[in-house]
């Protein structure tokens, strides 16, 4: 077993206060796993989604969240008030969005630093602060020095939208950013409340644990961009690229999981993760990660002029989101296409029954699934769905397997 790496059969532990700021899918999936053996306050700046929580409505499409508000009794309470969740936490986890800026080639770390500057503010000398949200590498470091603060580390998740809250309950393993006391109290909170007790936790300083998270995901995008080029080749050659991806994913060293062709990666974090590594290469010699960011456009162009020779009058999106039981189409790939139709003058309606609006990014939305099967001349859709059997003539779709 690689050094570092205790593998935990957890023993319950003492009920703690807990202080989770952001409800997104980290954030929540956290505050719904914690709260089950926890006093867990839920801290965000939206008062609807804080109404939803406390009502015990899920503001994020999870099967297992929804189901967890149901089902379990959970001491779990979200609040609009920083002073009332901030002040008496034993842990402080900052789950809030840190979006990719393009201009500066940088996370926007600011919603992060906000919650470290108000657990000052608040005078909480006693809490440890745990960052959930993707960071650059160093940022623990930096942060530590710009606000004269030791009480903070970074621990990486690795959650798939729709399924956060399973994959906190059944965790590939746990990664601490620190080799500490609080760190190891810390990992059992969260295999406390796991349904999997036998999990491989991992302690380092938190520099390498920002590194893990942006390497791992940066991977899983290799992943999707060599089997979307592999089809591209295939398409272009006129083969058949699943016979060629069964051969390939039978060897065992590759496996047949990650390999189903899209449009492109998309999500929250696989196309801001790989362009900050690539930003944190910026003194180093690289040529594949430039090449896994690239690649992820020169597939989007792919499957655009594709859809452009078929001279479509009118092209249906069907869903904005990239993977089947979400409701999250943040950096979807369809979206950059959606724009590449438009700069060719192209006719775009979208189907999105998430949207409760007429309008999309100034496209029609139609949810009369009916009337946008009729008025389309293809359909877009990154995945398969029984919903469009009466039309598959008209759908276009580089899905193989019918899965994410």
């Amino acid at each position: 077993m690689p050094s570092g790496i205790k593998n935990f059969i957890c023993k319950r532990g003492k009920t703690m206060k807990i202080a989770i700021a952001g409800t997104g899918y980290v954030g929540l999936s956290l505050a719904t796993l914690l709260s089950q053996k926890n006093e867990v306050i839920a801290l965000d700046i939206i008062p609807e989604k804080v109404e939803m929580i406390n009502n015990r409505i899920s503001p994020i499409k999870d099967e297992y969240i929804e189901k967890y508000f149901k089902e379990k009794e959970l001491n779990l309470k979200a609040t609009l008030d920083y002073k009332d969740a901030l002040k008496d936490a034993e842990y402080v986890i900052i789950s809030t969005p840190t979006n990719y800026d393009e201009e500066k080639n940088y996370f926007d770390t600011s919603s992060v630093e906000d919650i470290i500057k108000k657990v000052i503010e608040v005078g909480n000398k006693n809490t440890t602060m745990v960052v959930k949200s993707t960071i650059p590498v160093g940022f623990i470091k930096n942060v530590k020095e710009k606000y004269n603060i030791d009480n903070i580390f970074f621990s990486p998740e690795f959650l798939r939208e729709g399924k956060a809250l399973y994959d906190n309950l059944y965790p590939s393993r746990i990664i601490v950013g620190e080799k500490s006391k609080r760190a190891e109290i810390f990992a059992k909170l969260l295999l406390d409340s796991a349904e999997k007790k036998e999990v491989n936790v991992l302690y380092m300083n938190s520099t390498e644990a920002e590194a893990v998270k942006l390497f791992a995901n940066t991977y899983l995008a290799l992943r999707v961009a060599y089997f979307n080029e592999l089809d591209t080749y295939a398409e272009i050659k006129g083969l058949n690229a699943k016979d060629i991806i069964d051969g390939v994913c039978l060897d065992p060293r590759i496996g047949n999981h990650y390999n189903n062709p899209s449009f492109g990666y998309g999500g929250y974090c696989l196309p801001k993760d790989t362009k900050q590594l690539l930003a944190n290469y910026k003194d180093v010699p690289q040529n594949l990660i430039q090449a896994i960011v690239t690649a992820n456009s020169t597939r989007k162009e792919f499957i655009t002029e594709e859809v452009l020779s078929k001279k479509p009058e009118v092209v249906g999106i069907y869903r904005l989101t990239m993977k089947s039981g979400s409701d999250n189409f943040r950096s979807s790939a369809i979206q950059d296409i959606i724009k590449n139709l438009r700069a060719n003058n192209i006719k775009v309606i979208i189907y999105e029954p998430t949207l409760n609006k007429k309008e999309f990014d100034g496209f029609k939305v139609v949810n009369d699934i009916n009337e946008f099967k009729n008025t389309s001349s293809i359909i877009l859709a990154n995945r398969q769905e029984e919903l469009l059997n009466d039309v598959k003539e008209k759908v276009y779709t580089r899905d193989l397997y019918t899965r994410d």
